[in-house]
């Protein structure tokens, strides 16, 4: 068991622990291989009747995966080993989403990333007003993974797009209005419903729906969603074709008066072309996909594309992680050199590797 998970049980709860708090508690292989093996030996131990997880430190549940360790394997041409790390991680996720017993994920603070993977898909997710919620993997030549490209697809409208798209961050409000969590409860009240949560699991087994009850006992209401506020431009810009296409709707809603869009249009074109272009078209695809094991494996054949083929995330995490200059040099460099049929390319590509999740 890596140092970097800490793991107790106590009064029917198993607690999980994210422990690498000076990083935001960011996913390495380690943490992964060590979270798939306390969810294995809990789910059939009758001594745990809840899975709890939150993460240490003051900064967050967790902030994704650990993209420097990714970028060095890829770099030293070990890119085997990065698509190893990310069956480590979506066998978890599956896991977590498939699990038997009430798993409550506590979102305070960063949860972005491969930290949305683990909290998006337990029974009963808690946001705070601390709580930052994103994908922002297209900042880093990237897409949206971790299962959640389905979870944004089947957002209200075309938030998800958005948010694919533009590595939106979110508050509580917009979280709850997105469909990324259940509750909001104030981060200071989160040590007492870890206490009434072992109160109740501590009597017997109990349902998922028995564990949302305890927590709406201290669930408070979370501001307005922004998103929700400005759904009427969203909707009419991210329904367009193509991310070119999508750009020119904000610009002429900029030119109409609109901050906002010049705002989202300006953040678009510092993304990288390629990222943003597998995104659209992964999300629309997610659409209809049955489920989460199906998005694990159409994100995966993208991850493994990305890592295998491009050289957008090797110069993204060097950009924004490694030498942080926010300055990438992406290839191609603008949406017009994109080739047309590079999102069905992405998506028809097969992994050396297979995807084998648990079960």
């Amino acid at each position: 068991m890596t140092q970097e998970i800490r793991t107790t049980m106590d009064d029917g709860v198993g607690r999980i622990t994210l422990d690498r708090p000076r990083a935001i508690n960011a996913l390495t292989e380690a943490m992964l291989a060590a979270l798939g093996e306390t969810l294995d030996a809990w789910r059939d131990d009758g001594a745990v009747r809840l899975v709890l997880l939150d993460g240490a430190g003051e900064r967050g549940l967790c902030a994704g995966a650990d993209v420097r360790a990714l970028r060095a394997e890829v770099v030293a041409g070990r890119r085997d080993v990065a698509r190893r790390f990310f069956r480590t991680e979506y066998a978890v996720d599956a896991a977590l989403g498939e699990y038997p017993k009430p798993v409550v994920a506590l979102m305070d603070g960063v949860t972005m990333g491969g930290g949305l993977g683990l909290s998006a898909h337990a029974g009963v997710r808690v946001v705070t007003e601390r709580s930052r919620v994103a994908m922002p993997e297209t900042r880093i030549g990237f897409t949206p993974d971790v299962g959640v490209s389905r979870l944004l697809a089947l957002a209200p409208g075309r938030v998800g797009e958005h948010l694919a798209l533009g590595a939106v961050t979110m508050d509580a409000g917009d979280a709850l209005h997105v469909g990324l969590a259940d509750h909001h409860v104030p981060s200071g009240r989160l040590g007492d419903l870890a206490a009434a949560l072992a109160e109740v699991a501590a009597v017997g087994p109990l349902s998922v729906e028995a564990a949302h009850a305890v927590v709406r006992r201290f669930a408070t209401p979370a501001p307005p969603s922004g998103l929700a506020a400005r759904r009427a431009l969203i909707d009419d810009a991210y329904s367009a074709g193509t991310v070119s296409e999508i750009v020119a709707r904000l610009r002429s809603a900029e030119g109409a008066g609109d901050p906002d869009a010049g705002a989202w249009a300006d953040e678009l074109g510092r993304l990288s072309p390629s990222a943003l272009t597998v995104t659209l078209a992964a999300v629309r695809r997610a659409r209809e996909l049955p489920g989460l094991r199906a998005a694990l494996a159409q994100e995966y054949g993208l991850a493994c594309w990305f890592v295998d083929t491009q050289d957008d995330f090797v110069e993204g995490v060097r950009a924004q992680v490694v030498d942080k200059d926010r300055s990438p040099a992406w290839s191609p460099p603008a949406l017009a050199d994109v080739p047309a049929d590079l999102g069905e390319r992405a998506l028809a590509h097969v992994p050396a590797d297979p995807l084998l999740l648990p079960g």
